[in-house]
């Protein structure tokens, strides 16, 4: 059996006005507002928008974003419309593009938007990635969803590698079988525990994780006023971003914060 032929069938429901992916299962994959495709419908994606904390907001337009593993296409479809980003999006599962295309308003090719059919592990480790991201957003998972399809020490330290300096990646921990300090020690690894802040869990059970590359540190009066443009440029609810942001476990917290 090839390895096409082997994917999850990809499904998909409605309900109140949301669209949702699934893998053929119940577990969702993805979801959007259908009659408000833009904005962020799921709450531990508009977390996994917090790296934005720790970027000049004057340099994000027209930065690179990876996004590995499409999901329903919001991180792509957001950061491309709304933030003018060049987004690159790696999926494996062509039916997850396809649906995506036809259900979930994913924007055409283009030379600032490009959805790669590929596994992520083969992606981060060819080396002419390297330093291409400005951000990293990981979501892998597969239609079990116990927990990451990718979450080794060594796929981190290739992450960490595709990351340009002065960058971040964001990590979606989740699942029954997954271990979220394993994980995390293992991104602490490879992007150094004190570039490493968590976001506090969702009421599912999303972690996510942030770990910034060759960053440098900002206070925290800096980071809220970072916080209010966000809201006002991109209506994402960065002041309660920071409330809950917690440092790498193991590191103490400090008064400032990377950006």
């Amino acid at each position: 059996m090839s390895a096409a032929a082997s994917l999850p069938e990809v499904t998909i429901s409605e309900s109140h006005g949301v669209r949702y992916l699934h893998l053929g299962t119940p577990w969702i994959q993805g979801a959007m507002r259908i009659e408000s495709p833009l904005a962020i419908e799921l709450e531990y994606v508009r977390r996994m928008m917090a790296w934005t904390l720790f970027r000049d907001p004057a340099t994000v337009a027209g930065a690179r974003l990876v996004q590995l593993g499409l999901g329903a296409g919001t991180i792509a479809r957001f950061c491309s419309r709304r933030m003018k980003m060049r987004v690159t999006a790696v999926e494996l599962n062509e039916g997850v593009v396809d649906a995506c295309r036809q259900w979930f308003r994913l924007p055409a090719s283009s030379a600032s938007f490009t959805v790669v059919t590929a596994d992520a592990g083969a992606w981060v480790a060819d080396p002419a990635q390297r330093g291409t991201a400005d951000v990293l957003a990981v979501d892998l998972y597969d239609h079990e969803a116990a927990s990451p399809v990718l979450d080794s020490a060594e796929f981190y330290r290739r992450c960490f590698d595709v990351v340009a300096p002065g960058g971040a990646m964001t990590v979606n921990l989740f699942g029954r079988d997954a271990s979220f300090a394993t994980s995390t020690r293992r991104i602490a690894a490879a992007f150094g525990a004190d570039a490493v802040r968590t976001v506090q869990p969702t009421r599912e059970g999303n972690t996510v994780v942030l770990a910034m590359k060759q960053v440098t540190f900002a206070p925290l009066d800096e980071l809220a006023r970072r916080a209010e443009n966000i809201e006002t440029r991109w209506q994402l609810p960065a002041r309660k971003w920071l409330r809950m942001l917690r440092p790498a476990p193991g590191q103490a917290a400090t008064d400032s914060a990377p950006a």
